[in-house]
């Protein structure tokens, strides 16, 4: 069985406020209380290629996600996950795809994020939408109880994107601060 959901978020912030906001999501220290999920981050690689566009590759080490008995039973309390992004800054597009390269056995989760103009009011508002799937492997040790770890995975990601959220939100106003030069 596979869980997916998807979500939708208007920031009222311009796309390269939003994209700035979100490199910076997990460098700023005040946030890691905020994000406490997130262990890690390391750039692996950053290209630039002859069109303009911008490709990124990121390991992210996290909590496992999940009820607290899923580490128990896989013998791990960590993930380690590949972010791949690509910033199209001529057509003002960022899209991130994240997996987990550990847990396979067990667990398949996949999140795609995509940043875009907003169409309702393409300079000042960014639109984001997010898609996440669960899956627990059929054979695996989870496999007796795949919907109900499923189900909660998914409520653990779907808080951990509020909180997100509320990181990029405070991030969006202190850019748009130091762009109008105040200090906040």
């Amino acid at each position: 069985m596979v869980k997916a959901y998807s979500q939708e978020y208007v920031y009222k912030h311009p796309w390269d406020r939003v994209t700035s906001a979100s490199w910076r999501k997990f460098a700023d220290p005040e946030n890691k209380r905020v994000l406490s999920h997130i262990l890690e981050v390391d750039t692996l690689s950053r290209k630039l290629d002859p069109t303009g566009k911008l490709y990124t590759t990121r390991a992210i080490t996290v909590h496992a996600p999940g009820p607290w008995f899923v580490s128990k039973i896989v013998g791990q309390d960590i993930c380690h996950c590949v972010e791949s992004t690509v910033v199209d800054v001529q057509s003002r597009s960022m899209q991130l795809t994240t997996r987990n390269i550990s847990l396979q056995k067990f667990i398949e989760v996949e999140e795609k994020i995509r940043y875009d103009p907003h169409p309702d009011n393409p300079t000042g508002w960014t639109i984001c939408q997010q898609e996440t799937r669960i899956r627990i492997k059929p054979l695996s040790a989870l496999a007796s109880m795949a919907e109900k770890v499923e189900q909660k995975c998914a409520e653990k990601f779907v808080q951990n994107s509020a909180k997100g959220r509320e990181v990029m939100e405070r991030i969006c106003k202190y850019l748009e601060a130091e762009s109008s030069g105040l200090a906040l």
